[in-house]
Parts: structure tokens; sequence; C-alpha cells
């Protein structure tokens, strides 16, 4: 008995320096999005996440506009809302033999039966025009800038690590 309290007690205080912790609150505070580097290769992010899912898009409403995690959206960004994996974090997309890597950029969706949202240059490279079924694999983790996501193209896409498009 004695043996159990003593655990419950640690384990009590383990929670307790994590709950006070600044890093705790920082991320918290950012809606769980980290500033710090990148997640080495293999990481993958707590938060589990179905491999199939329904996915919807978005954009000419909201070009201009910035997202959750700090992207200002424009017809070309590529990358994905999600209620619950932090900002950037990666996600192979499957649909219809084409898939794509993207990062988290947004919150959302805001309809209730749909668990993706695409920004309109995701779905456009995956030849998504209307609310579909989709394959999902979190695949990793890079850091959230404000230019994640650009197109391949675009001069901030290879300094900030531009979402890979039309992966085999």
């Amino acid at each position: 008995m004695r043996s159990a309290f003593k655990t419950y007690t640690i384990l009590l205080g383990l929670l307790a320096a994590c709950v006070a912790s600044p890093a705790a609150t920082a991320l918290a505070s950012t809606g769980g999005a980290s500033g710090g580097p990148a997640a080495p290769a293999g990481s993958t992010p707590a938060t589990s996440v179905r491999t199939t899912g329904i996915a919807t898009w978005f954009g000419p409403g909201f070009y201009g506009k910035q997202t959750a995690c700090g992207q200002t959206l424009t017809p070309g960004v590529v990358g994905v809302a999600n209620r619950t994996l932090p900002c950037g974090t990666l996600v192979k997309v499957t649909y219809k033999g084409h898939s794509l890597t993207v990062p988290v950029l947004d919150r959302g969706p805001y309809s209730h039966d749909a668990d993706w949202d695409l920004t309109s240059g995701a779905a456009a490279a995956l030849g998504i025009t209307e609310t579909v079924r989709i394959g999902t694999h979190v695949v990793g983790k890079t850091a959230n800038t404000p230019t994640l996501g650009q197109p391949a193209g675009s001069s901030s896409a290879s300094v900030a690590g531009g979402a890979i498009a039309g992966e085999p």
C-alpha cells in the first residue's frame, strides 16, 4: 500500500511540473504551434489520426486572409486544416492514386461531417473538386513559418521547405 501511495504521489508531482512548465504554457498559447526546430524525420505528433476521412476544400473566399497558423492564403498555397494536429504537422494525403504531402496550416474544417479541409491548391493537385473520402498518414513535422505551404516554384518555398507536390 505504501508503495502504491509513493507511486501516486510521484506521478502527481510530475503532472504538476509538466502543467506549470513554460514550454507547456507557450504551446497552449500558440494553439500547439512551435517556433522551434523541426522534429526528427521519423517522429510523429502524439495525436492519433484516422487513416481515412472526409475532406472538403476551401479557398476563394479566404484568399488574402491569414490562417490560424500564420500563413496568408493564396490560390497556390498547398496545405490542410485539421482540428487537432499541431501547425507544421506533415500529412500524406492520397486520393484516387494521387498523393501529396502537405503541412497543417489551419484549424477546421467547420463542416460537421468533414475531418479535413484542403486548401484549393492541395485539392487541385489531387484532382478534388467536391467533398470526398481521402487516405491520410502523418509522416512528420516541420517548422511552422509564415511561408509554409508556398508553391515549390516560389523563392520563399525553397527557404521554408514548401509542400512536396507530385510525390509518388
